[in-house]
């Protein structure tokens, strides 16, 4: 656990970061240095050590990874949530699933986004959360908006057969050009058909292509 103290730490916005990925945090500490309205107040790389800086000044916002090494992410939300009422606390993890997602919104957390933001584009986010936004990934955001809305029947039958069939192989995992071998068609004409299912899905990724096809059941064992 690292006490980090700035001595124009009062003007600024006070951040806590609990992270065991080496290289994210010392990412992150260099954009922070690179910035002039926010100090990091304090660091941690597990789940305890993140509940013993709660003894510690209150920080105006925390940044937690989920997958700790001795714990889940989410028990610190919980436990920061009771003891920095004040703090803001955002999430920044690997874990992009609904679970994962829901439990740290109920636990408390404002703000979630995924570890493929850029350092310095997640310090800007804290701003934002401090300012009083609730920074989400694009993914997160189109999940939590599908949890809220009901599920919809015509997307499958507005799908063709063959559309349904690529669709199908994309959620197993099976790269475009082992869709060609398997179909015997060209490229071309599977990109075609990954088009029209990312048009008819209202998607603009493979990622989310896959959790609409599971969201909506359209997936096939």
């Amino acid at each position: 656990m690292d006490e980090t103290p700035n001595r124009n730490a009062a003007a600024r916005i006070r951040t806590a970061l609990v992270e065991d990925d080496a290289r994210f945090r010392a990412a992150f500490a260099a954009a922070i240095a690179g910035s002039n309205d926010l100090v990091l107040q304090a660091q941690a790389t597990t789940l305890q050590e993140g509940l013993a800086l709660l003894a510690g000044p209150v920080a105006d916002v925390l940044l937690v990874d989920l997958g700790l090494p001795d714990g889940s992410g989410i028990d610190l939300i919980k436990a920061t949530r009771t003891a920095w009422p004040t703090c803001d606390i955002m999430v920044s993890s690997v874990f992009g699933d609904e679970s994962h997602v829901l439990r740290s919104i109920e636990a408390g957390a404002v703000g979630y986004l995924l570890k493929d933001s850029e350092p310095e584009r997640i310090v800007e986010q804290v701003r934002s959360l401090r300012a009083g936004g609730s920074p989400i990934s694009p993914l997160i955001a189109r999940q939590v908006l599908a949890r809220l809305r009901p599920a919809s029947g015509p997307v499958e039958s507005s799908l063709s057969a063959r559309e349904s069939e690529v669709l199908n192989y994309i959620t197993k995992g099976f790269s475009y050009d082992d869709i060609v071998r398997l179909l015997q068609v060209s490229r071309p004409t599977v990109m075609t058909y990954v088009r029209r299912i990312y048009a008819k899905l209202q998607v603009n990724s493979k990622t989310e292509a896959v959790y609409e096809a599971r969201k909506l059941g359209l997936t096939r064992d």
